[in-house]
């Protein structure tokens, strides 16, 4: 694990942590409150995570615990590695390692590269229940994973989980949330724009206004601004 955390360390920059200890919202009160950053951008730490995918699933699991927000995130890109290429106990270890670490999963980046490709991926043929659970959950990220998580599906043409957890997370509180229901249904429409605004047409005035933003960002202009009147 040393051998990691030097790697990690040689490709970081000072200058670069200060710019990402403000991105990531890492001030007082913030969502990323007190979080310790490196400096080491996401192509670095891919390439770190290729480097050191063979490493014992017991040093990554306590790299996943690290204060140091890059060596979690280089931990979850491991663990995404090796669930590709493991066999069907490795993958559901995975999952359940992945499912019980929620609370070092703890900023969107960490979520947004790492949950639909471990946990949706897992879930794609059995019980969705799990992501139910997480979406009612007190946690901000354990949220995020639930909807994220559904990527997964919606890659499959999957889009019934990705739009009852948006109806749960429709009136959630927290802006981070808001983009990331935004964002899947936006996927979705990617896919089936019929299928997104027949969700959209039932929801959209009562969405936060980001959730709608994101969710139209691809639609005509005109029929943007008709969702953004209230007009439809």
């Amino acid at each position: 694990m040393e051998e990691i955390k030097r790697a990690l360390k040689k490709v970081s920059s000072k200058k670069k942590a200060k710019i990402l200890q403000r991105f990531f919202k890492t001030g007082a009160g913030e969502y990323g409150e007190g979080d310790i950053f490196l400096g080491v951008v996401v192509p670095d730490i891919r390439k770190l995570s290729r480097k050191f995918q063979a490493s014992d699933i017991r040093h990554i699991i306590k790299l996943l615990k690290s204060a140091i927000h890059e060596e979690r995130l280089l931990a979850l890109l491991i663990l995404v590695l090796k669930y590709e290429k493991g066999k069907e106990n490795e993958k559901k270890g995975i999952y359940q390692i992945y499912l019980s670490n929620t609370k070092y999963i703890n900023n969107w980046d960490l979520v947004d590269l790492t949950a639909h490709h471990i946990v949706g991926n897992f879930l794609m043929d059995r019980s969705r229940k799990p992501l139910y659970l997480l979406a009612k959950s007190k946690i901000l990220w354990e949220r995020r994973i639930a909807v994220i998580s559904t990527f997964h599906f919606i890659r499959n043409l999957q889009f019934e989980d990705t739009f009852n957890i948006s109806k749960i997370l429709l009136l959630d509180d927290h802006d981070l949330i808001h983009k990331a229901v935004g964002w899947m249904l936006r996927e979705v429409g990617k896919r089936n724009m019929v299928a997104e605004e027949k969700f959209l047409k039932r929801h959209y005035k009562a969405m936060p206004r980001t959730m709608l933003r994101y969710a139209i960002e691809r639609f005509p202009e005109n029929r943007r601004k008709a969702y953004l009147k209230g007009t439809i």
